[in-house]
Formats: structure tokens, sequence, C-alpha cells
């Protein structure tokens, strides 16, 4: 038994991380100079040093020659939502017939793709191709294997040739730096000696369906759009609630298995997986790391799922809602902060001293989301979140946040000035700044808020399951730096006229509690009630895509993002013509699929089955019979059929008028007489794959 326990205990030390290019890595290979740089600029950022170029590219190359790679690509993220990379070899002519295997410091740090053909939202004409990638040090090159070879993946941003941003992790970064810099104030004001450059930390939760191959391939809505735009609810979907946390199937764990270690040989600390809520539903969550290489990390995963889904002749759906009536996917976003002491300000302390930096960080979010709601509701807008959003598995699009009893008694206590107990019935130590110390776990979860505390972070639960994590990063890190740099400011001219610390910050947290206390809600965010009280306390509810993403052109939003160096006007502005270009394509080809299906697969197949019940009718009552139930049903029958010839037509007007409100009208009507077909239609005579087949037989 020990053996056996020390054999695979070993095999997964020895797995996670192989195809990493990492610190450990890079001091075996490295000299210990450049070693000493490198890792520097990996963990303060910075520019690499010119010096060491040459030596890290050789070493690089020759360690992923080793691991089996003929070529290798800049890994970046452009503005699609997905990941890009074009590969080139190592192999360049000797001048004798041969080649030899080289790789230079410009080819590690700079690579210039023909990128005109990626979104741009304005920032560039489509005849000007030139787009750069540069690599982000930050985050490690990486091995992605193939059937017969492997490539070296360098992680770079993606600008143009005036510097814009033309991808996610550009102003990700930047938003870090913005963070980072207010942290750096506030741990100057509590008098901390800094061990490390502050960061923040993400860990997202990943859902997603696995559905057999052979369904998929018949489905054209899945090939085309990631949904089924047609499909009755079976008589059994999640109502049992026995999927989730369930006994794995065989063939899915398989997939897991893989998967799980896909992501540890890419250093991916993958540590969750289990069943979801709906069937075929799942979900792999990972530990937390720093921000920027979780970003990363996820991209990966995403890509990994897709590939080892199809080795095991399953299809991997990320599609927010790829089917109507059970639950959607999500992606959790985890995400704290990390200040100069190397500790999480997040995790409520011992002492008032801890807990002074917790409740000074707790106000900066509350602040933050509170004044920038609009803003982190736009970063989770898309066509897809559409039908997910205010469903039963997913928070409302009110941006609200979730303290937990205890932690909200508190809160109110400091706000009147009164810190003295503990809900739970504990006594509260005061320090001379009256701040309390805190137990931990503190809060218990609400599904229904999509801003929720959940002990030492918070968990924004909004996130659709395919999207990038950058864009609700870049917002959130954003909005917290500008709220932290308030603080500070305040704090600074307090101390500037004499004034006590303690008490100032006291009173600060007190003021930001009074005033943005109205968007802290503990309460079930899916009942009306809660959507009238949000209308009174006056906090946004943009319900559909359009108009969330108005709060990218807003002059709060601009300001905000120019002052922080994260994203220009020009920049921010094109994000908006990106997004909702995105939302017009998306609604513009799903009603052109769903026209196409509609027409040619399941109007055939009512018409058949009308004209089947009216030659049973004709053949039983030429002899004599009554045929009443025949034709009771061919008089449903002929009616959707009708129904469904009619919404055929609105889908055609639709694309024609390119109206996306009367696309989604004529899709919903359409889908309304198909599904109820479905259910009267012979089960021999249906063209598509139903439900029940996609949802229990995988």
């Amino acid at each position: 038994m020990a053996k056996a326990v020390k054999k695979t205990q070993s095999a997964v030390e020895a797995m996670y991380g192989a195809n990493v290019f990492s610190l450990k890595v890079m001091q075996k290979v490295l000299s210990p100079k450049a070693y000493a740089s490198l890792s520097k600029t990996i963990t303060n950022g910075g520019a690499l040093d010119p010096a060491i170029a040459g030596e890290v590219a050789g070493a690089m190359k020759d360690w992923a020659v080793s691991k089996g790679a003929t070529h290798f690509c800049h890994w970046f993220q452009p503005l699609t939502g997905t990941t890009a990379e074009k590969h080139d070899s190592f192999i360049s002519p000797d001048g004798q017939g041969g080649v030899v295997m080289e790789f230079s410091a410009k080819e590690l740090i700079q690579g210039e793709p023909d990128a005109s053909s990626f979104p741009s939202g304005g920032l560039r004409a489509t005849f000007e191709a030139r787009g750069y990638t540069a690599w982000d040090p930050t985050s490690p090159a990486f091995i992605k294997e193939g059937v017969d070879g492997a490539t070296l993946c360098i992680p770079t941003v993606f600008c143009g040739y005036h510097g814009e941003a033309l991808d996610k992790k550009t102003p990700l970064l930047r938003s870090i730096v913005a963070l980072a810099n207010q942290m750096e104030r506030a741990g100057k004001l509590f008098g901390l000696k800094p061990v490390t450059k502050p960061y923040a930390t993400l860990g997202p939760e990943q859902e997603y369906f696995l559905i057999d191959k052979s369904f998929y391939e018949q489905r054209l809505d899945l090939v085309q759009t990631g949904r089924t735009l047609f499909g009755s609810k079976p008589a059994r979907h999640q109502q049992m609630e026995d999927h989730y946390f369930g006994a794995i199937r065989p063939r899915v764990l398989a997939f897991m298995e893989e998967l799980d270690q896909a992501m540890w040989k890419l250093g991916v600390p993958a540590k969750t997986r289990h069943n979801e809520v709906a069937p075929a539903q799942f979900e792999i969550a990972p530990i937390f790391e720093r921000l920027n290489l979780a970003v990363d990390h996820n991209m990966m995963c995403m890509e990994a799922m897709k590939q080892i889904a199809d080795k095991h002749g399953l299809v991997c759906l990320l599609h927010e809602k790829p089917f109507a009536g059970v639950n959607g996917s999500g992606k959790h976003n985890n995400w704290s902060v990390v200040g100069v002491d190397g500790k999480n300000w997040l995790h409520p302390g011992n002492n008032p001293h801890e807990n002074a930096k917790f409740l000074f960080t707790l106000c900066a979010v509350i602040k933050a989301v509170d004044e920038y709601a609009g803003l982190l509701r736009a970063t989770v807008a898309s066509p897809g979140n559409d039908h997910r959003l205010g469903a039963n598995e997913a928070p409302p699009a009110i941006i609200s946040i979730f303290l937990g009893d205890q932690l909200t008694d508190i809160v109110e206590q400091l706000e009147k000035g009164e810190t003295k107990s503990a809900k739970s019935g504990g006594t509260i130590e005061i320090g001379v700044d009256v701040l309390p110390v805190l137990p931990r776990d503190a809060t218990d979860r609400n599904r229904t808020s999509p801003f929720a505390f959940t002990g030492n972070k918070f968990e924004f639960r909004a996130l659709g399951s395919n999207m990038s994590t950058a864009g609700a990063n870049v917002a959130l890190n954003t909005i917290v730096a500008e709220a932290i740099d308030e603080m500070c400011a305040q704090l600074e001219s307090d101390i500037k006229a004499k004034k006590d610390f303690n008490k100032s910050l006291q009173a600060l947290l007190q003021s930001i509690i009074k005033k943005h206390k109205r968007v802290i809600f503990n309460g079930d965010g899916y009942t009306q009630e809660w959507h009238k009280e949000a209308e009174r306390r006056g906090l946004p509810n943009a319900k559909t895509t359009p108009e969330a993403l108005e709060a990218l052109k807003s002059e709060k939003s601009i300001r905000l993002f120019e002052k922080h160096n994260v994203l220009s006007k020009k920049e921010l502005l094109s994000r908006y013509e990106i997004y909702m270009h995105n939302y017009q394509s998306v609604l513009g080809y799903e009603t052109e699929c769903a026209r196409t299906i509609a027409a040619t697969q399941i109007l055939p197949a009512g018409l058949e089955h009308q004209a089947a019940l009216a030659e049973t009718i004709k053949a039983v009552e030429s002899v004599g019979g009554k045929a009443a139930a025949a034709r009771e049903q061919l008089a449903v029958v002929s009616g959707l059929v009708d129904e469904l010839a009619v919404g055929i037509k609105a889908l055609e007007d639709a694309s024609v008028c390119h109206c996306t409100d009367k696309m989604k009208d004529a899709m919903q009507k359409t889908r309304a007489a198909a599904d109820q077909l479905e259910t009267l239609v012979p089960a021999d005579l249906w063209p598509l794959p139903s439900y029940a087949e996609m949802l229990f037989l995988y």
C-alpha cells in the first residue's frame, strides 16, 4: 500500500508543470544572473533585461525541443474572446542543404502576425495589417502537445502599431498595475513593511455540458450556435435534484481524469470536479493563483476541454444556455487581493490591526461595486448570458453584494460606531482603533447574489461559462483601485492635518457604509419584491446586452479607465463597438439557423405527420369507421404547422430588416410551435435528437 501511494504521489508530482517553462525549470537551465533577473521581472513586473534575452531564448528553445517541440507561437487573446496563435518552426537552413534549430531573442520578445482580420472596433483600418505581439514574462511559456509533435506557446500581449490594446490581456496587465499601485499606498498608511508587490488572485470555477458527439452532429443549431434553438423539455430533467454531486459516470470520469492530467502538465492547479445541477452538466475548479496566470489557465482549460471531449466521443458545450428549461452554465469569478505584507486583505484576521485592513478593503469593494455596478454588469453582457442571468441558476442582472448576516451585522454596527457584539453570540474584542476581531468563515453562500463575500474573497457569479475572465477582472481591479485611491487620499489628507489615523479610518469607513449600503442585499435575488426594492434603492437593472453595454460609453467609465491608464477613451469605445457587433451577429446567425432548421427539417416532419393523419382519417372513414381522435389531433397538428410556417416567414423578415428585437420575437414564436409539434409527431419522423436523448444518453 505504501509503495502504491508513493508511486502515485511521485507520478503526480513529476507530471505537474512538466509542460511549463517554470521558475523551477529556469533555475536549472539559466545562469544565476539571468535567473535572478528574469525571476524578478516575473514577480515584480517590468520589462525584460535585453542583456539576458538571448540566453533565455536559447534555453527556452532547448527545453521545448527536448519536449518534442518543432514550432513556436505567440499565444494571445484578441477581442474575439478566444485565443489565437500562428506557428513558426525553429528550423533555419544551414547553407549546406540541412537545417539547424534556432530561436532568437527577437522572436521570443516580439512578433508581427498578419492580424488585420481581428476585431478592432475602429482602432485601426482593416488595410493596416500590423499588429504586434510582445512576450508577457509574468505568464510562463508552455508546451502544447499535438498528435505527432509539440508547439512552444509564449503568452503575449497584442497591440497595434501605436500601442493600442487590441486584446484582453493588455488592459488586464494595466489594471493589475493600477490596483497594485493603490494597494502600496494603503500599505504605507497602515505602516506595513513591504515584502512583496501587491497582486490580485483569482480562482475561476468553470461549468460545462457534455453530450454524445453523435447527437451533436445531428443538431445544426448546436454546431452553428452552440445552443439548441429548438427542443421540448423532457418529462424528467433536473426536478429530482439527483445529478448534483452525484456519482460520476465512467465515460465522464475518464474524460475528467484526462482533463486533470492535461491541466496538471500545464501547471494548472485543477482541484475539484463534480456533477452540476442539470443533467449532463459538470464543473471543474482550480486553486487560487495570481490573477493574470489564472486568466491564461482558464483559457487553456476551455480549449483542452473541447479537444479531450472529442477524444472520448463527446462534445463539450460552453454556451451559457445550451438547453432551455434546465440550468445554464456560468463561471464563478473568485477574486481577492494580496497586500504589500503578502497577506490576503479580504481575510478576516485575529487582531484589530488585521481587521482594520480587512474592513478597509471590504469597504473599498462595497464602494466600488455600488459606484460602478453598471460597468460590472457590462462586463458580463453577451447574447448567451441574456438567456441565463436571472434564471434559477444565475443571479439577476441587478448587481448587489451579499455579506451574510453576521458580517452585515458588524458592518451595521460599524456604521453606527457601536461595534460591540457578534451575531453568533460571541464577544468581539475592541482595539484602540475600535475595529472588531472577526471570526473566520463569517458568511454562508447565496446563489442568487451576483457578488457574494465567501469568507476570504468575493465571488462574482454573473460571468457566462464561455467568457474570458479578463474583462470582468479588468473592471474589478480598476474600480477597486479607484475606491482605494479616493480612500487613501482622504486618509493622507487627514494625516497631513495631524489627525489621528485610527479615528480618521473609523470615520471614513462609517461614511462609506452610510453612502453605499444600498448595494448590500442578503435575501433572495430572484423575487419580484427584490426587483422592486432594488428600483427603490436606485440600483441599475440592465436586462439585455444592448442596455448593459451603454455603461462602456459613459463619461464616468471613460474617466475611470483613463485616470488609471487601463484603457484610453478610444480603446474603451472600441470594445463597445466590438461587443455590439458581436451581439447583432450572434442574433443574426441564430435567426438564420432557426429558419433553416424550421423550414428544411421541422416543417417537413410536421407536414408528413399531417398527411399521415389525413390518410388515416380517410382510410378509417371510407370503411365506415370513426376517426374522431385522428381528426382532433389533425386539427392541432395543422394549427401548429400553420403557426410554424408563420414563424418561418417572421424569421425571414427579421433577417432582412436586421432588427434584433424582431429576431428574438420570431425565434421565440417559431420555437413555441416547433416544440409543441415535437410532442405530437412520431419519434421516427422527428428530425432532431431530443432533449431526453442528449441530456441522459452520454
